[in-house]
C-alpha cells in the first residue's frame, strides 16, 4: 500500500511524460524515482478507461486516482519474467546461487519459467550488459549538465584571499552546443538558477535533462530509482521537460558533458590563468566571450561546420518554446500544523483554518511567497515575511471565539463603558491604563461591563464610582461593591474616624517628641 499511495503523486506527472513529451518507460521512471511497472500499469490502466490527456487536466488529484484505480484491472501475463537485476545483485552476496534463485522465483511464480530458461534469460541479459552502446543524439532531444573538477577562482578586493567558485557546463547531444558559467556554490539556487539562464541561451527547450546524481540534483542516488530534488520537479514541469539521472558511476551515460567539460576547461579556464577578477559578474563576462568563440570554433570531423552553425540548422527548430514567464525558484519542504493553526517558515509564523491542526502540510518558499499545500492543492498563498518571530495570521483562520477576542480594542471597551455611564467609562479607562499593556485588562473590564445583565447599568454605575473613590481597579472589587450592596449607600455617607480615648495610660504622641534641643533620650 505505501507504494501505491507514493504512486499516487506521480500519477499526472507519468501521463504528460508519457503522452506530451513521449518519453519512454524506463526514462519516466527514472526521472520520477519510481520503477518502470509502476509507469507501465499506470498507462494501461489510463488507457483502460479511455482517458485523454485533455480529460486528465480536468480532474482532480482523488478523481483521476478514483477513475484509475476504483475497479481493479485484471492483468494476465502468461509467465512472469525473473527479476534479471535484482539477480544479478543478489548472486554478490556470498551463498547465494542461480539454483537458489529460482527456487524462490518459483515460489512466487508456480507457473513461471523451469531452471533451463530462468538462467538462459539471465546468461543472455548478463551478456548484452558487458558491451558498450554508441549513443545516437537526436536534435532537440537531450541536454546533458555537470560541474567542472577544476574551478575558477576569484580574488577578495579587501583581503587579496582567493575565493574558489564552481563552473557549471551544460551541453545539446546532437550538435555538442555548449554553455558555461561560474556560480559561487552548487547549492540549489545556484544550480536551478544555471538550468534557467541555459535554456535561456538555447532559446528554447530539449525533451530531456541528464544530470549526473549531485546531492543538489537527486535527494536519494540510486542506480534504478533515483529520487529527483522536488524544486528540480518543478523547475521541469515549468519548462515541460523531463528529468533522467544518468546512472552513479556511470559516466558514458553522459559522456558528451564529460567531453564538454574537458572543452570549458581547455578553452575557456586554461586561457584565463593569469587572468584575475575580483567580482562574479566580471568573470562571466569574460566567460561569455570565450565561449561565444568557443561555439564559433570549426569543428574537425564535421566538415569544417562550427556547433553553433550545427545549432542553427538542427536543434533550434527542435527545440521547445520557453514559457512566457521565467521560472521563479521555490523550496519545497514539509511541516505540520501546530495547534496554534500556524505553521512555521524560516523562523516565522503563518496561519492556515483552524480545522487543519496536526494535519502535514506542505511548504513552497519563494523569495516573496509562503504557499501551503495539503494533498498538492492549496490551502493559503502568503506574502513571505522576513521577520523573525511574529505572526502572519488572516482572521478567517481563526476559530470563532478567537476571532471575537481579536475584535476587542481599548477604545471599544471604553465605548461600551460609555453606553452604561460616565463611572463605568472612566473606571474601564483607568483600568486599561493601569496595566503594563492595555490587553492584559480585557478580561477584567469584559467582566466589569457584564455585571450589568445582572445588576442593571444603574447600579453597575455606582458601583463603579465607589471602585473609583476608593482607588480599585479590578472586577472583583466592583463585584464586591455589589454583592454587598454597597453601591446603595451615598458615597458622602464615609464612616466617622474612630476618636482617640482620653486616658491617664494613653502616652499621645508627645511622649516620643524630645525634650531637650540636642535630641537626647529622656531616660
Amino acid at each position: 500500500m505505501a507504494t501505491e499511495r507514493l504512486l499516487m503523486r506521480h500519477i499526472r506527472e507519468i501521463l504528460r511524460l508519457k503522452w506530451t513529451l513521449l518519453r519512454s518507460h524506463r526514462e519516466t521512471a527514472r526521472s520520477l524515482g519510481i520503477s518502470a511497472g509502476a509507469v507501465a500499469s499506470v498507462v494501461t490502466r489510463a488507457k483502460a478507461t479511455a482517458l485523454t490527456w485533455e480529460a486528465v487536466g480536468a480532474l482532480s488529484d482523488d478523481q483521476l486516482e478514483r477513475l484509475l484505480y476504483g475497479p481493479k484491472l485484471a492483468l494476465t501475463v502468461a509467465r512472469p519474467g525473473p527479476d534479471l537485476v535484482w539477480m544479478h545483485t543478489e548472486l554478490r552476496r556470498p551463498g547465494v546461487t542461480l539454483e537458489l534463485l529460482h527456487l524462490e522465483y518459483l515460489a512466487a511464480h508456480p507457473d513461471g519459467y523451469r531452471y533451463s530458461a530462468f538462467c538462459g534469460h539471465y546468461r543472455r541479459w548478463l551478456a548484452r550488459q558487458r558491451s558498450s552502446m554508441r549513443q545516437v543524439h537526436t536534435a532537440g532531444e537531450k541536454t546533458f549538465v555537470d560541474y567542472a573538477g577544476q574551478r575558477p577562482s576569484l580574488v577578495d578586493p579587501a583581503t587579496g584571499a582567493v575565493v574558489p567558485v564552481e563552473l557549471f557546463v551544460a551541453v545539446l547531444g546532437a550538435p555538442n552546443y555548449t554553455y558555461a558559467e561560474a556560480t559561487l556554490t552548487q547549492r540549489s539556487v545556484d544550480f536551478i538558477q544555471s538550468h534557467t539562464r541555459t535554456v535561456e541561451y538555447w532559446g528554447g527547450v530539449s525533451a530531456v535533462v541528464v544530470p549526473d546524481q549531485l546531492r543538489t540534483g537527486v535527494t536519494e542516488p540510486c542506480r534504478y530509482e533515483p529520487t529527483v530534488q522536488r524544486t528540480y520537479a518543478d523547475w521541469a514541469r515549468h519548462y515541460g521537460t523531463a528529468i533522467v539521472p544518468a546512472r552513479p558511476a556511470k559516466p558514458r551515460d553522459k559522456a558528451k558533458v564529460e567531453v564538454a567539460v574537458q572543452v570549458a576547461e581547455r578553452w575557456i579556464l586554461a586561457r584565463l590563468r593569469n587572468e584575475t577578477f575580483f567580482t562574479l559578474a566580471a568573470l562571466n563576462a569574460r566567460i561569455a566571450e570565450l565561449l561565444l568563440d568557443l561555439n564559433d570554433r570549426p569543428m574537425k570531423g564535421y566538415g569544417g561546420a562550427s556547433r553553433r552553425a550545427l545549432f542553427e540548422r538542427f536543434d533550434r527548430p527542435a527545440l521547445q518554446p520557453l514559457p512566457r514567464d521565467r521560472y521563479v525558484h521555490a523550496d519545497w519542504f514539509h511541516a505540520r500544523v501546530n495547534i496554534d493553526y500556524h505553521v512555521e517558515v524560516d523562523r516565522h509564523y503563518y496561519s492556515v483554518p483552524h480545522a487543519l491542526i496536526h494535519a502535514a502540510v506542505e511548504i513552497c518558499l519563494t523569495a516573496t511567497t509562503v504557499d501551503v499545500l495539503l494533498r498538492g492543492a492549496r490551502v493559503w498563498l502568503h506574502v513571505r515575511s522576513y521577520v523573525p518571530g511574529r505572526h502572519t495570521t488572516i482572521p478567517d483562520h481563526m476559530p470563532k471565539a478567537h476571532r471575537a477576542h481579536l475584535e476587542w480594542s481599548p477604545s471599544r471597551l471604553i465605548g461600551w463603558g460609555a453606553t452604561i455611564g460616565r463611572h463605568t467609562e472612566a473606571l474601564v479607562q483607568a483600568l486599561l491604563e493601569s496595566r503594563p499593556h492595555p490587553e492584559q485588562g480585557y478580561r477584567s473590564c469584559l467582566g466589569i461591563l457584564r455585571l450589568a445583565k445582572q445588576h442593571g447599568p444603574e447600579r453597575l454605575d455606582a458601583a463603579c464610582a465607589r471602585a473609583l473613590a476608593a482607588g480599585a481597579r479590578s472586577y472583583r472589587h466592583v463585584h464586591s461593591i455589589l454583592k454587598h450592596g454597597l453601591d446603595r449607600l451615598p458615597l458622602d455617607d464615609e464612616p466617622a474616624p474612630i476618636a482617640r480615648p482620653v486616658h491617664a495610660n494613653v502616652r499621645g504622641p508627645a511622649y516620643y517628641e524630645p525634650s531637650d534641643p540636642e535630641g537626647d533620650c529622656p531616660c
